[in-house]
């Protein structure tokens, strides 16, 4: 019974979304929707998948403006982030416009996301961390069993997320890394919001942000 994981990088910006699903159950997650519903949907389509929900880390454009286009094409319940990123959420449809993407208009998730809250696909188990910094309620996704990490815009290959956006600080954010996720076995593989993946021992070793 293996956790299958296809990134599916979307917008402008290259945001990672991931298609995470069970082999077994044939159960998927599509996590951080920012845009291309349409082509999110074909590669559920194509394996032949059961979509049975949207985790989101936080409520940045690149990560949440595809949520109401997906979720009206096929309704699903949406899952994150934390509340305290509400503001982000309500703001869509200001910062879609601003940045040039098509208009996305505010949504309240089926669910706000809790630090320790435990989510499923299929037969895999994620825990919740809640890490603020990045974003006041960015949220992350870590599977033991599979040693992978739904890292958001918190934690990047070699880099951290940015915190001069309104509601970041950069101090909670490093605290959060720090006592969260370098914490995790060396092994495990971090899903970052952009670019490739990386793991926790290599972060440890070469990320200058936290030496």
């Amino acid at each position: 019974m293996a956790l299958n994981v296809q990134i599916l990088p979307v917008t402008p910006f290259q945001q990672n979304a991931a298609l995470l699903w069970d082999d077994v159950t044939k159960e998927a997650v599509l996590t951080d929707v920012g845009g291309e519903a349409e082509r999110l949907l074909e590669a559920v389509e194509t394996h032949q998948l059961n979509l049975n929900a949207i985790w989101l880390t936080h409520g940045h454009l690149d990560h949440a403006s595809g949520v109401e286009e997906l979720t009206t094409l096929h309704p699903v319940p949406v899952l994150g982030p934390h509340q305290a990123d509400n503001y982000w959420l309500q703001a869509l449809p200001d910062v879609t416009a601003s940045y040039g993407f098509p208009i996305s208009q505010p949504f309240i998730p089926t669910r706000w996301l809790k630090e320790g809250e435990v989510l499923k696909v299929g037969e895999h188990t994620f825990i919740v961390f809640h890490i603020p910094g990045h974003t006041p309620g960015h949220v992350v996704f870590y599977s033991q069993a599979n040693k992978l990490l739904i890292a958001g815009d918190v934690l990047f290959r070699e880099s951290i997320g940015r915190t001069d956006f309104p509601g970041g600080n950069h101090s909670d954010l490093i605290r959060g890394i720090q006592e969260k996720l370098l914490s995790l076995p060396d092994d495990t593989r971090v899903l970052p919001g952009h670019g490739p993946m990386t793991t926790i021992g290599h972060e440890k070793q070469h990320n200058p942000f936290l030496h």
